[in-house]
C-alpha cells in the first residue's frame, strides 16, 4: 500500500498499550486489524476503537493458551498431592521455637584437609599437636562437652590407647576449637570475597530452653562450579538489653564483618512479622555502598512457610473452642476400654470401615491437630450415636460446628500439603514456591466468599496476614518463576489471570518490567567485567573482586 507525503513523513505512532504485546498490527487497504498472536482472531486494531475489546479477548484467549500448557505441567505437582499425606514437623506457634533448642551441627572438612589432618595408618610416628586438633575436632563435629577431657574414664581409655599423648585442660581444648574456628572462618571469607556473584542472606531468630535468644545468619549463593552453596555466616547471641530497634545494627557490623555487604542481593527473614523499619535501616545502609537492584524491591523477602503458619494460627484460633471439645471427645472415648468398646460398637452400627484410630493431638504442632480433626470427621456418626446413648458425654458438637470443622479441615489439607512440598526438597529452590503461593492466594480469595459468616471472617482475617506478604514477595517469587524454563512467563499469566481478573495485563507488566530491569543490570554488569572495569558506585578497582549481580 502506498502511503501519501504527509503519512510518509511521519513516524508510526508507538503502540505504548501493554496488549500490543500480544497482537500484530495489520493494515490491509483502508482498514488496520490487530491479529492475535496466540489464536490469529483478527479483530478491530484502529486508533479509535480503544484495546479495551483487546483487552477483553486477550484475558480469554490467554486463558485458553496458558492453561493447556500450564495444566499438563502442574499436574505431576496435583497429582502429588492427592497422595496420601506425610506430615512434616510444623510448629503451630512461635512460643514453640523455645522448645526447638540448639542441636548440634554436622560439620563437612573438604578433602584436601582430610588429607593433612587423618593420621596415615602405615606410619607409627606419633603426632602430638595432630592428636590435639582432632580431639577438638571431635568435640566440634559431635558436640560433646570441652570438659569430657578432665573425666577419669576419657582419661583411662586414651592413655591405654596412646601412653605418649599428653591430655590437654579443659581450656586449651577451648583454644584448639577457636583455632579451627578461625581457620575455617578465614577461608569462608576469601571464598566469599572471591564470588563474583551475589548473595542471599537469611536472617533466623533463635530461643533456647533458658530463654537465651540467638541470631543465625545464612549465607546462600552460587560457587564458580554453579552448586548452591549454604553457609552459616554468623551465630551471635542477643543480649537481653537489645531491642528490635538494635537488630538492624547487629546485622550490618555483622555483614560488614564478613565485607559482603557490597554483594547483598536480598535478605529473607524468617519472621514475617519483623519490624518493616528494621529491614529499611538495613537497606538504607546497604544502599551507601552500591544502588539494590530494582529499588530494593527484590531486596526484603520473607518466608512463605511462616506466613502460612501464621494464617493456620488465624484458623485455629477461630476454630479454638471447637477444637477444644473434639479434643474432649477423643480423651472421653479413650478414657476407658469400656467407652472404646462402645464407640468401636456404634461405628460398626453405622457401617464405618475405617481402621484410623482416635488420636489427641500436640496443640503446639498444627499438623498433628488436622489429623486429629480429619480423624475425628470420619467418626462424626459415631459421636452422634455416643451422644444419644451416653448421658456421661457432655462435650458432643452441633450440626454447625461440625460443618465449620470439615471447612476447616479442607484448609489445612491445603498448607500441610503446601508445607510438605517446601520441606520434602532437600534443595528446595526459589521457583518452587511461586505456582503453591498463589494457590493460597486463589483458595483465600475463594473462602472469603463463603455465605457462612464464620467461614468468611475467619478467611478475611487470614487473607490481611496473607497480603502483607504478598505485596513484598510476589515479585521475587514471579522473577523465579519465570527463570523456570518450563514455565517462563506463562505461570505467571496462567496465575494472574486468576488471581486479579480484569486488571491481570496490568498487574503481569509490573512483573514482565521487574524482569527485564533485572535482566538489564545483569547485562550492564556482564560488560563491565568483560571491559574489566568496576560498576558506577563500586569501590571495587577489578574484575578480580568484581561483584556482579
Amino acid at each position: 500500500m502506498e502511503l501519501s507525503n504527509d503519512l510518509a513523513g511521519k513516524k508510526p505512532k508507538r503502540l505504548t498499550s501493554v496488549v500490543w504485546n500480544h497482537f500484530e498490527r495489520v493494515r490491509k487497504a483502508d482498514s488496520c486489524y490487530a491479529v492475535c498472536i496466540h489464536c490469529n482472531k483478527k479483530l478491530s486494531g484502529s486508533s479509535n476503537s480503544g484495546t479495551t475489546h483487546l483487552r477483553n479477548h486477550l484475558m480469554r484467549c490467554l486463558k485458553r493458551s496458558s492453561t493447556i500448557d500450564v495444566s499438563q505441567l502442574l499436574a505431576a505437582k496435583r497429582r502429588k498431592k492427592d497422595a496420601p499425606l506425610a506430615l512434616a514437623n510444623i510448629s503451630f506457634d512461635d512460643g514453640q521455637r523455645k522448645d526447638d533448642y540448639i542441636k548440634p551441627t554436622i560439620l563437612k572438612f573438604d578433602q584436601d584437609q582430610k588429607k593433612d589432618e587423618i593420621i596415615n595408618l602405615g606410619s607409627s610416628k606419633f603426632d602430638q599437636e595432630r592428636s590435639r586438633l582432632d580431639l577438638a575436632r571431635m568435640i566440634i563435629l559431635h558436640g560433646y562437652p570441652l570438659a569430657m577431657v578432665d573425666h577419669v574414664g576419657f582419661k583411662v581409655f586414651v592413655k591405654n590407647l596412646q601412653p605418649t599423648f599428653d591430655v590437654v585442660p579443659n581450656n586449651a581444648v577451648e583454644q584448639a576449637c577457636m583455632e579451627i574456628y578461625e581457620k575455617e572462618k578465614l577461608k569462608m571469607y576469601e571464598a566469599i570475597n572471591q564470588l563474583h556473584g551475589r548473595i542471599n542472606l537469611c536472617v533466623e531468630m533463635w530461643s533456647s530452653l533458658e530463654n537465651v535468644e540467638y541470631l543465625c545468619l545464612t549465607a546462600h549463593y552460587i560457587d564458580e562450579d554453579w552448586k548452591l552453596q549454604k553457609k552459616i555466616l554468623n551465630f551471635v547471641t542477643l543480649d537481653s538489653s537489645h531491642t528490635e530497634d538494635m537488630l538492624s545494627e547487629v546485622i550490618n557490623k555483622c555483614l560488614m564483618d564478613w565485607d559482603v555487604d557490597h554483594k547483598l542481593f536480598a535478605l529473607t527473614f524468617d519472621d514475617c512479622s519483623t519490624d518493616d523499619d528494621i529491614v529499611l535501616r538495613i537497606k538504607e545502609q546497604m544502599s551507601h555502598k552500591r544502588p539494590l537492584l530494582s529499588n530494593g524491591q527484590l531486596f526484603d523477602v520473607r518466608s512463605a512457610a511462616h506466613v502460612l503458619n501464621l494464617i493456620v494460627q488465624d484458623a485455629l484460633e477461630a476454630l479454638r473452642e471447637v477444637t477444644q471439645k473434639i479434643r474432649g471427645s477423643v480423651k472421653y472415648v479413650r478414657s476407658s476400654q469400656v467407652t472404646q468398646g462402645k464407640f468401636n460398637e456404634f461405628a460398626q452400627q453405622v457401617g464405618i470401615s475405617s481402621k484410623k484410630n482416635l488420636l489427641l493431638d500436640c496443640p503446639v504442632r498444627w499438623n498433628s491437630t488436622y489429623i486429629m480433626l480429619e480423624t475425628a470427621l470420619e467418626y462424626r456418626g459415631v459421636f452422634s450415636l455416643l451422644q444419644e446413648h451416653d448421658p456421661a458425654y457432655t462435650v458432643a458438637l452441633t450440626d454447625a460446628e461440625w460443618e465449620w470443622t470439615s471447612s476447616v479441615t479442607g484448609y489445612l489439607k491445603l498448607f500441610v500439603e503446601i508445607i510438605n512440598v517446601f520441606s520434602s526438597n532437600k534443595f528446595p529452590t526459589a521457583n518452587m514456591y511461586f505456582p503453591e503461593i498463589c494457590d493460597v492466594h486463589i483458595q483465600l480469595i475463594e473462602w472469603c466468599k463463603s455465605p457462612d459468616n464464620f467461614l468468611s471472617s475467619m478467611a478475611l482475617k487470614m487473607k490481611a496476614k496473607f497480603d502483607k506478604y504478598w505485596s513484598k514477595c510476589s515479585l521475587a517469587l514471579a522473577v523465579a518463576a519465570i527463570l523456570d524454563p518450563r514455565f517462563k512467563m506463562k505461570l505467571v499469566e496462567y496465575y494472574y489471570s486468576q488471581i486479579y481478573g480484569s486488571t491481570a495485563l496490568d498487574r503481569i507488566k509490573e512483573v514482565s518490567d521487574g524482569i527485564k530491569e533485572l535482566f538489564n543490570a545483569y547485562s550492564i554488569c556482564s560488560t563491565m567485567v568483560d571491559q574489566g572495569s568496576a560498576l558506577p558506585g563500586s569501590s571495587l578497582p577489578s574484575t578480580g573482586t568484581l561483584s556482579c549481580p
